[in-house]
This record gives C-alpha cells, sequence and structure tokens, in this order.
C-alpha cells in the first residue's frame, strides 16, 4: 500500500516537473525568441508610426557590397499633427526657419504624421535641435537612389500600380501588394520587385495612441529597429562601382547618346552598363513628358555593329583553314565591284592582315562569299550573336536578331561587313571580344551575383557554362589581328602606352548623310587581360574618330 502511494506520488512529482521545464522553455521562446516580434505587433496596435526610410525596399548592391541605390540619410522634419494644439505659430514659426509659405506648409498639418519634404542646412539642423515643440522632431531619414545615382538603366527605377495591373501582382507575387505600393518599373527594381519589397520599414519613430485612437501627449517617441523581422532582400550585382562612376563621368563629357560596357575577361562578369541620354530615378516626373528616350538602355539595344562583326568572318576564315599568311586581296575603293570601300581611293592590293588592320570591305566580303551564309552563322552563334540573355538580368529577346536572314538573297555581301540583317547589343559585343581575350572561351555575360537576407547571403546565382569556341592557336592569331588595329590600323586612338590594347572598329551606317554609329570594342593590358570595354557613340563620325578615344580614357583610369 505504501509503495503504490509512493509511486503515485513521485508520478505526480515527475508529471509537475515536465510541466514546468516545458512551461519555462515555452516562456523563453515567448520572451527571448519571439519577444521582440510580439512586442513589434503590439506596437503596431497601439502606436502611430512615421517610416524612417522613403521606401521600404531591399538595396541593389555592387560586387563589394556597396550601395547603388544610394539609401543616404538627410535630416528631415516630422510632424504629429494631432499633438500640435496651436497650429499657426509653429506653422509660422517653419515657415520662417525653411523659407517656404505658410499656406504651403498648412496641408500637411490637417492629417496623419508625416515627414515634411525639405532638405535643411547644417544650421537650420542645429537652430532646430535647440528648439522643443509639441509633435515635431528632426531625425535623419533614409531616401533611396541619393543625390548621385549610378547604372539608372540597369537598376531602373519606381512607381505606382496601374490599377489595371494591380491582380497581376496579387496572383504572382510572394508578397503582399496594396494598390497604393511604390514598385519597379523597369530594370532589376522590376526584374527583382517581389524580393526587393517589404512592408515595413526598418526605422521607425511612433507615438502611443490611447483606447480611442487619440495620440496621447506628454508621452516619449519610440525608435524602432524591425530589420531583422523584414522580408526584403538585397541585390548583389556584378557591377563595380567604382568603374561605373569612372564610366559615367567619361560618358558624361564625350557621349550624349550610346552605351558602354565593361567585363571582366576571367569571368565575363559585367562591370560597368551605362546608356545615354539618362534619367534620374528619384526624379522620373521629369522625363515622362518626352519621348521616352532617356529610359531605353541601349547597352541591351540591338545596333548594326559595322565593321566589329568582321571579327566573327575572320575566325571562321582562320578556323575552316580559308586563309593564310600567304592570301591576298584587291580593294579598288568606291569603285570595287563587290561592295565600296570606306578608303575612296581604294587599298590596292592588300594581305589579309592588312586588310584586318585597315578594316577593308571588298576584302570581307570576298571572304565572307568564300565562307558562305550556313558557316557565318554558325561562328556568330558560337560568339553569342544570337543569345541576348545576361545571367541573372532577363533581357526579352527581340526578334529583329535573326542570323538566318545572312542567307537570304543579296544579304551575304552586306551581312560580311556588319551591315544588312546584322544586329547586336553592346552586351553581346563586349561577350565575342571578350572571347578572344580569354584565348577563345566563351563567357555568357553574367550581372547579378547573389541575394543577400539580414547580411548573409540566402541564394547564389551560378554563373553559365563557358564554352571553347574556337582553338587556342586560332584565338592567338585573332588576337594579333586585333592589336594591329590600334598600332597601325584605323585604331590608333585607342592604343593605350606601356599596358598595350586590341579591339576592333565599327562605323554602321544610319541612313542619315555623314552620320554613323561608331563602335570601338577591345581589351586590355595585353599580357593577362583584365577588362574588355565595348563603346557605341550614336550618330558619330567614326569608331576610330569617335569610339576608340572614349575606349581609350575609360581603360586608361580603371587599370
Amino acid at each position: 500500500m505504501y509503495q503504490i502511494r509512493y509511486k503515485r506520488l513521485l508520478c505526480l512529482l515527475l508529471c509537475i516537473t515536465v510541466f514546468l521545464i516545458l512551461l519555462s522553455l515555452r516562456l523563453y521562446h515567448i520572451q527571448m525568441v519571439k519577444g521582440k516580434g510580439l512586442y513589434l505587433q503590439a506596437l503596431e496596435q497601439d502606436t502611430e508610426k512615421v517610416a524612417l526610410e522613403d521606401i521600404t525596399r531591399g538595396q541593389i548592391l555592387d560586387r563589394n557590397l556597396v550601395s547603388l541605390t544610394g539609401q543616404k540619410q538627410t535630416y528631415r522634419i516630422i510632424i504629429f499633427p494631432d499633438l500640435i494644439n496651436d497650429k499657426l505659430p509653429v506653422i509660422t514659426y517653419l515657415s520662417d526657419m525653411i523659407g517656404t509659405s505658410r499656406q504651403e506648409l498648412s496641408h500637411y498639418f490637417t492629417g496623419k504624421p508625416c515627414i515634411l519634404p525639405y532638405r535643411l542646412n547644417a544650421e537650420q539642423i542645429q537652430k532646430f535641435k535647440e528648439c522643443h515643440h509639441q509633435g515635431i522632431l528632426i531625425q535623419p531619414v533614409s531616401f533611396r537612389y541619393g543625390e548621385y545615382p549610378l547604372a539608372n538603366h540597369l537598376i531602373g527605377h519606381l512607381g505606382k500600380i496601374p490599377s489595371r495591373e494591380y491582380l497581376d501582382f496579387l496572383n504572382t507575387s510572394r508578397n503582399s501588394y496594396r494598390i497604393s505600393d511604390t514598385v519597379g518599373k523597369i530594370g532589376l527594381e522590376m526584374m527583382y520587385d517581389s524580393v526587393l519589397k517589404d512592408n515595413y520599414a526598418k526605422r521607425s519613430v511612433r507615438l502611443l495612441r490611447d483606447a480611442s485612437g487619440n495620440l496621447l501627449n506628454g508621452t516619449q517617441p519610440i525608435f524602432c529597429d524591425s530589420s531583422e523581422y523584414n522580408k526584403r532582400a538585397d541585390l548583389v550585382l556584378t557591377i563595380d562601382q567604382n568603374i561605373q562612376k569612372t564610366v559615367e563621368q567619361v560618358m558624361d563629357k564625350r557621349v550624349k547618346q550610346g552605351a558602354v560596357v565593361v567585363m571582366d575577361v576571367a569571368s565575363g562578369e559585367i562591370l560597368a552598363m551605362s546608356s545615354r541620354p539618362n534619367f534620374n530615378p528619384a526624379h522620373v516626373e521629369d522625363y515622362l513628358s518626352g519621348n521616352g528616350e532617356a529610359f531605353i538602355n541601349r547597352a541591351t539595344t540591338l545596333f548594326q555593329p559595322g565593321s566589329v562583326f568582321k571579327v566573327i568572318i575572320a575566325a571562321a576564315a582562320l578556323e575552316e583553314n580559308l586563309i593564310n599568311d600567304k592570301t591576298s586581296f584587291f580593294c579598288a575603293g568606291k569603285k570595287d565591284p563587290l561592295i565600296s570601300c570606306w578608303n575612296t581611293a581604294g587599298h590596292g592590293k592588300i594581305s589579309f592582315a592588312q586588310a584586318f588592320a585597315l578594316s577593308c570591305n571588298p576584302s570581307f566580303a570576298e571572304i565572307g562569299l568564300e565562307l558562305g551564309a550556313e558557316k557565318i552563322i554558325r561562328y556568330a552563334r558560337l560568339f553569342g550573336l544570337d543569345n541576348q540573355q545576361i545571367t541573372g538580368y532577363k533581357v526579352i529577346a527581340d526578334k529583329r536578331q535573326n542570323l538566318d536572314l545572312i542567307k537570304e538573297k543579296n544579304n551575304l555581301v552586306n551581312s560580311s561587313i556588319g551591315q544588312g540583317p546584322i544586329l547586336a547589343t553592346p552586351v553581346q559585343i563586349t561577350a565575342m571580344i571578350n572571347t578572344i581575350a580569354a584565348d577563345g572561351i566563351y563567357k555568357q555575360p553574367q550581372i547579378v551575383k547573389a541575394l543577400r537576407q539580414n547580411n548573409q547571403t540566402v541564394m547564389t546565382i551560378a554563373s553559365e557554362e563557358r564554352k571553347q569556341v574556337i582553338s587556342d592557336a586560332v584565338a592567338g592569331e585573332l588576337q594579333v589581328l586585333l592589336e594591329s588595329v590600334v598600332t597601325g590600323g584605323v585604331g590608333k586612338e585607342a592604343n593605350i602606352p606601356v599596358h598595350g590594347s586590341a579591339g576592333k572598329t565599327g562605323s554602321a551606317e544610319t541612313g542619315q548623310q555623314g552620320k554613323v554609329n561608331a563602335w570601338f570594342s577591345g581589351y586590355a593590358p595585353l599580357i593577362k587581360p583584365r577588362y574588355t570595354i565595348t563603346v557605341l557613340v550614336e550618330d558619330s563620325i567614326s569608331g576610330g574618330e569617335s569610339a576608340a578615344p572614349i575606349f581609350k580614357e575609360i581603360m586608361e583610369k580603371i587599370l
């Protein structure tokens, strides 16, 4: 009997102990693990908040985790109108300090708490900090893009959801959307909208409300950091901010309309991508009344490549053993029966190496006829001229790029010099020249490296498989030919002392008298090449005169 009672008591004590342990674990979980989350939920219900960032959204970072979307912090005035009993003296004070009209300011004192849109200088900030007004604060606020945004066409811009598209957002996104939300409209902001977007600010300031929902006078503002609970992710690009900045500074001086792409030779990663004309993503409304030219990313837009395409013809001819050191041509210039040459007087008898360095049209038309359309198409595809995709950056393929058009009647000669149906983007041309710099290995361009959340990488975007598309030997011959263009040919303005450089010019007709789309695509240094750069200048003089000097200036600054 005693033993039975003892066992029951022991069992009861054991049950109580287990219950207390489980209760302790549950309390620990609630307080230590979920405590801050529950606290923030309570704050959402019992406080009025103002987000201390203009857009609750993940950042777009360069390869070194430097923000390309700005997030610049500037001091702004925050007002809680319900806490200001006598508004007129406060409006008058702010009007005098900021230098704006009382009528304009008064609109902000009739609604919900908000951030005043006025920039403050150091003197105004100090003056305001010395004064204390109920219902008014001054705090640093984060603004997307900052004063000098970079890579605008690549990154894109934001805008409101059109009502006709709202259901699409609800059906296709992992995030919840409201009709009033700000979303990506073009570029990476649009492509990665659902992972960048967040409904909650990382930092906010709050004031307590009573049971009726009225703000409580006399309570201190509560500053909240909810970054660990944000759903937003940051996008890590292959872009190098320093190289991007250099490219844009040069373009601002020298390119009214065109594009520049910089690629890392070893990896195929794009280090800079820039297009002109430009726009400011923080003030998109200033550009909406135009023809839309400012929003076109010319680095991913199709253009006739002109003589840059002769690299494909040369690669095919060398790989197919159609030409050698003894091969020669005759160029009659403007009167050549096959096709006219840019050198109206003609080059006369000319070797293949000379024809390449001087970009002789009749010589390459003759090679193209001997190769035939099928072989030209095959080698153009090997070099990526039918693939507009960039790893991590979805490009809607432009169907105008159709290499099969080379087979149509009368297209073969023009195609051999990069005219007629031949179209390519500056990114594609960069990958093409990069293949030669990389000893015949084609590497698909890449622009996005990874996604990060809470300062940790959560997904890595792998590069595409590399392909050996021409032999090492042929690549070596092409490297010599490209070097000859800048040392003794039409690309002398791209020659870089000490390091050396190599590349090819192009001057594609536009239909306007005396105007061409000027190209230069090349790499440097000659020994262990680091960078491949393509420059396109629209409506210009020639590749040698217009694009080559820009290539040189950028390359010298980044080497």
